[in-house]
């Protein structure tokens, strides 16, 4: 409903506006009239936007006059908007009025008289107060409201007491920490013995009985607490309830008492653990609950616009609940606790651990001790300054960090320059509107009380600020024992009858002690369905070595009242983490430039190159180069030559979306291109090798060396291309995929880091498709460059060129092979690997080209042999004598002339044998063998003619000759 006030800074005020102003009878309605001092007006129906852009408000509108703060609406409080264009009630004017405090109005046991005016108390009003019979007044009789304020404290009725000699005394039994983790008994135990001073000198509370206190020093230690403990319940007097202190010693103490049937009662206990009513059925506290700190976090964290923090917690009962709700609660908000450390000792290790994981936003749960080793290590590390906010508890005594602590080797201004600047979240356990409380003190009237009481300096005494809460614990449990003792108890019911057998006397005190509500020194007393306090939280901010406050929280409305004097060491909060900017590592424009240059002459090259060969397809020396063949390599350099553009372009040229069409051009341009080019050489050099360097089995082949078989293999060879790279990307598509390296801190001292980033081609299996894809094309070169190899001594007339293939074959293997791996190695370097890929490319091409164009084109301008086939064979020949083919030409000619004669010879000489042969065998029938000389010697015979002799000697030489 307030949004819809209009405030009294949205209007000028005229002179007189405390009351309404008569506006000017018009037909239009009734003007707006301006609300009064410390007020504004509610107009119903009406936003603030719309009651700015108006003048006049129609008949029979309402407004309603509202006042802020203690004041009240003195005239009329309803206006309405007449037909004549006036108000109502214009002649009494509407004013805010400030009011006194009705808690004057009531007074327990007595009667109040208002005189001089009515309800709510105005300036001017007079209160009498009388108090019931067997109970006198303490405090003054009259009291007059003046300007909000009562001229008088309020009094109070005080119950006639007997007499101390005849009271029964009443048993407290009490374990104050004097030392320890948090040596909060320094400053409760001097808070309770006041507090029970001031009890027993009332008359109207237990006027029968007097409240005695048996204690022991627990030193905030479970174990210790348990000796005083067993103490305490096996040794007379029979103690009435139990008031430790600490979380750990009030959780020993809370879960026995529950068996001696006993109301325990803490003052600084903070645990969330402790609000369990199924294990701690009798347990109360004035200290609230640590995860009353928690709300008040998540408030600060969304003021700030903190998404991200960080924890560490000493490890604890009290630390590991409150965290362990602060993570539900933050996770309710949006918030992320992106990092949780615990310490049991030393916490230099999670320290360390913080600042390698970045944090920012810190809550730290220690106690006082800890916090000490704790920033000690915040120091070392660094870890403080205008990048980083500590949330801390703020139960610590005010100088905690100045205090020497032997345990640490940190100077006091290396602490003091740790802690600057860091916020505490502590329970208000000080009444800030220091009205009186029940015992008739104020706030500050306590403290001045307190501090004459303690041995030391405040500042370095523990539990200081708790010493309220210890003060309010002794009051509510003498209001409630007063309940269960007087009228509001049952009948019959005597506090001295108390046992620990007595479970009666205890419910009556459990139901007075859940019904208290009280105003005392800390605040309104009041407990929630758990036994715990509720109260308000303190936000304080340690500016220039002193804790400053900058504002309240009140979760229970989600109220956050802000005093703007927070200060930041780097002029405003900082943020939750390192803002990181995401920069990505473009190509070097010069060296895209420059390759692209040099690509596109390239590409000149091939056009020219082509138009060459196609120009000159008649020439006899061209057609026997297979220029088809020719052409297609051409074509192939350029696909690759224009293969350079997309490899270059990235983000600074393109967009997102137009990222993966370039990846696929890249894969398309350099796959087909290699596939025409390499391909139509490889064809060349492996018919070449079939054909020739097998003597026998191919001789056919070389007479008719059919083109069409050149290009079967060729087409063979893109076609497994296309096939690998359609199903490529239709099974695995190439996509943008971002490549992210280590952060860099920028030059200027700024908190931010860089986030190097580069962009790829890839796929999802992108090494499985490189593989096969270099698998293949890699044994294709190897093979190549054996082919050449093993041909480069051939001549053929077929394919005239194939000795420039092989050359340019060796250069295009040896390239590919070498680039390929570097440029996967310097895949994360742009320049390098752009550089290394491109100028692979541009290279292979270029000496592609000039290898196998250029001599054709020199030959064809240096001799001019620009002649077709048919206009070749009616020049002379001297002219062919020139010409090496022509020369090899013949030579192959006259070999198979020679082979041709030979075969004749040789069938001759086949026959001339036969016929020999039959001859010897008729001479052998007609003369019969001669006897074996007796000499020895070979068998003599008939001596053979001259001609004969020489038959298969020289006749058959002069053959073959």
């Amino acid at each position: 409903q307030m949004l819809l006030l209009l405030l009294a800074p949205l209007f000028l005020r005229l002179p007189g506006a405390g009351g309404a102003q008569a506006p000017n009878a018009t037909s239009e309605g009734c003007q707006i009239i301006h609300p009064p001092w410390e007020g504004g007006i509610r107009y119903r129906g009406l936003t603030r936007d719309q009651v700015k852009a108006i003048n006049f408000l129609p008949v029979d509108y309402e407004i309603e006059y509202v006042c802020r703060g203690e004041r009240e609406v003195v005239g009329p409080k309803v206006r309405k908007c007449l037909a004549n264009g006036s108000w109502t009630d214009m002649d009494t004017p509407s004013r805010c009025v400030r009011i006194c405090s009705k808690s004057y109005l009531t007074l327990e046991s007595g009667k109040v008289f208002l005189t001089g005016g009515d309800l709510p108390a105005l300036d001017g009003a007079r209160v009498d107060f009388r108090c019931d019979p067997d109970f006198h007044l303490v405090g003054s009789a009259r009291s007059i409201c003046s300007q909000g304020q009562w001229s008088t404290p309020k009094p109070h009725c005080q119950v006639n007491r007997t007499p101390h000699s005849e009271r029964r005394a009443v048993y407290i039994g009490a374990l104050f920490p004097m030392s320890g983790g948090w040596p909060g008994g320094q400053a409760c135990q001097p808070a309770v013995e006041m507090a029970l001073e001031d009890v027993n000198s009332r008359r109207d509370i237990l006027p029968d009985y007097e409240l005695k206190l048996i204690h022991h020093d627990s030193k905030c230690d479970p174990g210790q607490a348990t000796k005083y403990l067993y103490e305490l319940l096996y040794n007379d007097p029979i103690k009435i309830i139990l008031m430790p202190g600490c979380s750990s010693v009030s959780t020993l103490v809370a879960e026995a008492a529950r068996m001696w049937n006993l109301i325990v009662l803490s003052y600084g206990s903070s645990s969330p653990a402790l609000s369990n009513r199924q294990r701690f059925p009798t347990f109360f506290r004035t200290h609230p609950s640590a995860t009353l700190h928690n709300p008040t976090r998540v408030k600060l964290f969304e003021k700030w616009g903190w998404k991200k923090i960080a924890t560490i917690q000493q490890t604890t009962e009290v630390f590991t609940s409150t965290l362990d709700d602060l993570e539900e609660r933050v996770k309710e908000a949006g918030i992320e606790i992106t990092f949780r450390q615990s310490f049991f000792s030393d916490p230099a290790v999670p320290v360390k651990n913080l600042k390698r994981q970045d944090a920012r936003i810190i809550v730290g749960l220690f106690y006082e001790t800890e916090a000490r080793k704790v920033f000690c290590e915040v120091y070392k590390e660094r870890l403080f300054g205008k990048k980083y906010v500590w949330f801390l508890i703020g139960w610590y005594a005010d100088n905690w960090f100045k205090i020497y602590d032997p345990s640490i080797n940190c100077t006091v201004d290396e602490m003091t320059q740790a802690v600057e600047g860091h916020i505490t979240t502590e329970i208000v356990m000080l009444n800030p509107a220091n009205t009186r409380s029940i015992s008739n003190m104020t706030s500050q009237e306590f403290v001045e009380k307190l501090t004459k009481r303690l041995k030391r300096h405040p500042e370095e005494t523990g539990g200081f600020q708790e010493a309220p809460l210890a003060y309010d614990a002794i009051w509510a449990l003498a209001l409630a024992l007063n309940k269960t003792s007087g009228a509001g108890g049952r009948a019959g019911v005597r506090l001295e009858d108390f046992n620990y057998n007595n479970q009666t006397i205890t419910d009556q005190i459990y139901r007075a002690m859940n019904s208290s509500s009280f105003e005392g020194v800390s605040g309104h007393v009041v407990f929630d369905a758990s036994g715990s306090r509720m109260a308000w939280t303190l936000i304080e901010q340690l500016q220039g070595g002193s804790y400053k406050k900058i504002g309240y929280y009140d979760s229970t409305k989600d109220d956050l009242s802000w005093s703007r004097t927070d200060k930041w060491i780097g002029g405003s909060p900082p943020a939750d983490q390192t803002l990181v900017i995401k920069t990505f590592r473009f190509l070097s424009q010069k060296l895209f430039i420059s390759v692209s240059v040099l690509s596109s002459l390239g590409i000149v090259l091939a056009v020219v190159c082509l138009s060459f060969n196609i120009y000159n397809s008649h020439v006899r020396y061209i057609q026997n180069s297979q220029p088809n063949l020719n052409n297609l390599t051409a074509v192939g350099c350029s696909l690759a030559l224009a293969a350079v553009f997309p490899l270059g372009l990235d983000g600074y040229h393109i967009g997102r979306n137009q990222f993966p069409f370039v990846c696929q051009a890249r894969l398309w341009l350099l796959g087909l291109g290699f596939s025409l080019g390499y391909g139509s050489m490889f064809t060349k050099i492996w018919w070449v090798h079939t054909v020739f360097t097998k003597k026998e089995e191919k001789k056919e082949w070389r007479k008719t060396l059919e083109p069409w078989k050149l290009y079967a293999t060729v087409g063979l060879l893109v076609g497994m291309d296309v096939l690998t790279l359609a199903i490529w990307q239709i099974v695995d598509p190439l996509h943008r995929t971002i490549e992210t390296f280590a952060k860099e801190e920028p030059k200027e001292d700024i908190d931010v880091s860089i986030l190097p980033q580069l962009e790829h081609c890839s796929s999802k299996k992108m090494n499985t498709w490189l593989g096969i894809f270099y698998g293949y094309k890699g044994l294709l070169l190897l093979l190549g460059i054996f082919l050449a190899y093993e041909t480069k001594s051939v001549s053929t007339e077929k394919i005239n060129d194939h000795r420039a293939v092989g050359m340019a074959i060796y250069n295009v293997a040896v390239l590919c092979l070498i680039t390929a791996p570097v440029t996967m190695i310097l895949s994360s370097q742009q320049d390098a690997a752009f550089a290394f890929a491109s100028l692979a490319i541009v290279f292979s091409s270029y000496i592609t080209l000039v290898v196998l164009f250029v001599p054709k084109m020199r030959r064809l301008i240096t001799r001019g042999e620009w002649q077709s086939e048919a206009q070749d064979t009616m020049k002379t020949g001297s002219s062919t004598n020139n010409n090496e083919e022509e020369k090899s030409r013949l030579l192959e000619k006259e070999n198979r002339e020679l082979e041709k004669i030979i075969a004749e010879k040789e069938e001759r000489v086949s026959e001339l044998r036969h016929q020999l042969q039959s001859r010897q065998q008729l001479r052998s029938r007609r003369h019969p063998p001669t006897p074996p000389d007796p000499s020895g010697g070979l068998p003599r015979g008939p001596p053979e003619p001259p001609d004969r002799l020489s038959c298969d000697g020289s006749r058959v030489h002069l053959l073959y000759k």
